[in-house]
């Protein structure tokens, strides 16, 4: 779709410059204003917060690291520095979030929890944060991403969840999220919808957001521990862009600092090659929100492709697209070829394993090497790591 749908004033809350508002269906405009004044009243309640804290501590495990790549910078001419995040409990970010959500729901009284998945980190994470709750957990995931990340299907299961295999569509991110979607508008009144990223209709962006920005606040403090100072650049992985926009929040007032986003660029830049929405895409909505995603000039979504399953979808959280328009953050892609090797050559100089949605944050470090000088500080967020990627980076 091209165009948002409905008018209104596009500023306050859910609204990120043009991008973000809530296009959804008349059944969940209703669960949607409850979840918002839930979060509103949660998120200034010290209790909530307290509760949050201490679950992030003791069952996420942070603070996460922050990890001196020295091997990797000095074979690039540069200081580089890892955000560790894929040391938390579950392997990967997607944890700060559900850890919130959850504890969200139960105060809501809900029932049980329904996810959406692509390369199952989020959903393993909500099955965690679930089976700790006591909550009966079901997530949604395309039969495509189930192969690809079997051994994260393994894990949902051994948490007590229910998998739903979705084979409809391209039978990955995109349409697991919209079977979740339509699940939830059946059993609202029970159900509480833990959306994985900063995507969707409002307050989804601004609640993942939040949940996230965890991330950031940490690297901040910690890197100028470390070094004295804020660094050159952060760069992050985009797919729908909160583990972005989680580190990328607490650095938006240093002007000085650059923010770099990296998307899928797959295999080339054809129609279902990549999911590099802002080397391809236009404003349009999917899923509830105003953004920037993959077209055709009838406003019809396109396929996407990526390695990494995490990445593999065709919009962009809102506030990246806000980001970009104002010319706050940049947006790039890498390729699958460079992700892979990017990979490799972590595990080989830094004995690290990142995931290979990670992987492409570090193909275009390496691609940029130039554009740093010796003693520039670069700051990466490894999202995750690569278990679950065995059977694609070691066929």
């Amino acid at each position: 779709m091209k165009t948002p749908s409905s008018g209104g004033a596009q500023h306050g809350p859910g609204w990120f410059g043009p991008f973000g508002g809530r296009f959804v269906p008349e059944t969940l405009i209703e669960p949607l204003r409850e979840l918002e004044a839930a979060y509103d009243a949660a998120r200034r309640d010290p209790k909530f917060k307290a509760e949050l804290k201490h679950e992030l501590a003791t069952f996420v495990g942070r603070p996460t690291p922050l990890t001196f790549a020295g091997r990797l910078g000095e074979k690039l001419g540069l200081r580089v520095w890892l955000k560790r995040e894929d040391l938390t409990h579950t392997g990967a970010h997607k944890i700060n979030n559900t850890v919130g959500q959850i504890l969200l729901a139960r105060r809501m009284g809900k029932k049980r929890v329904i996810a959406e998945t692509g390369a199952g980190q989020h959903g393993v994470a909500t099955a965690a944060a679930a089976a700790r709750a006591g909550l009966p957990c079901v997530v949604y995931m395309g039969t495509d991403d189930m192969a690809r990340q079997a051994p994260n299907v393994a894990r949902m299961r051994m948490m007590g969840a229910t998998v739903v295999a979705v084979d409809a569509g391209s039978r990955t991110l995109k349409d697991a999220t919209s079977e979740a979607l339509r699940a939830w508008s059946s059993d609202s009144r029970e159900t509480f919808y833990v959306l994985g990223s900063a995507l969707g209709p409002h307050p989804y962006p601004t609640m993942v957001r939040d949940f996230q920005t965890v991330i950031g606040l940490e690297a901040r403090a910690q890197i100028l521990k470390e070094e004295g100072r804020l660094p050159r650049e952060i760069i992050a992985c985009v797919g729908g862009g909160s583990n972005a926009i989680g580190i990328f929040t607490a650095f938006l007032k240093d002007r000085a600092v650059r923010l770099t986003g990296v998307e899928a660029g797959g295999t080339g830049p054809g129609p279902g090659r990549h999911a590099a929405r802002f080397a391809g895409g236009a404003p349009g909505v999917l899923h509830g929100t105003y953004t920037y995603l993959l077209q055709d000039k009838n406003g019809q979504v396109l396929p996407t492709h990526s390695i990494s399953a995490g990445l593999d979808y065709p919009a962009v959280g809102p506030e990246h697209a806000e980001l970009r328009r104002i010319g706050r953050a940049k947006y790039v892609h890498a390729s699958d070829k460079d992700a892979l090797a990017a990979a490799h050559e972590l595990c080989r100089l830094e004995g690290i394993l990142p995931a290979l949605e990670s992987a492409h944050a570090i193909a275009y470090l390496i691609r940029a090497k130039r554009r740093f000088k010796k003693n520039d500080i670069v700051l990466v967020n490894l999202s995750g790591r690569g278990d679950k990627d065995l059977g694609t980076l070691c066929p």
